[in-house]
């Protein structure tokens, strides 16, 4: 069993690497807009490179919230599972354009991945730490 204080500190640090895949992305997708993606068409659409910005926008903010919970990660519980939730519905969207539209690249599978995958486990870990700590 590992020490209350060393699993606080890897859920720290695990949720600090994750929030580096909505900063670099959606930094970059807010810098470079449509053109980012292979196979985009260039120039984009002006109406498709606005809200792929502000999507973009968004998913910066996420990760600079999800940053936020870092410190005192224990008693963020409801903040936590707040933009776990939104991440969760958005890979479920994801999943939705992959059954009506097909496949995406791998660089979208593997957000999927976190979306429906790691993203749910750090918010179990988060409650377990959470649970464990006493709030």
């Amino acid at each position: 069993m590992i020490a209350p204080r060393t699993e606080l500190r890897l859920l720290q640090l695990a949720v600090a690497i994750a929030c580096l895949v909505p900063l670099l992305t959606g930094g970059e997708s807010i810098v470079r807009g449509v053109a980012m993606l292979r196979g985009a068409p260039v120039p984009a659409p002006p109406d498709l490179d606005s809200h792929f910005r502000y999507l973009s926008g968004i998913f910066f903010a996420l990760g600079i919230a999800f940053a936020t919970c870092v410190p005192g990660i224990a008693r963020k519980s409801g903040r936590f599972r707040l933009l776990g939730a939104m991440v969760v519905a958005g890979g479920l969207a994801r999943a939705l354009s992959w059954a009506d539209v097909g496949m995406p690249t791998p660089g979208h599978r593997f957000g999927l991945v976190m979306e429906l995958g790691v993203v749910p486990l750090l918010m179990l870990w988060q409650w377990r730490v959470a649970r464990r700590r006493g709030r």
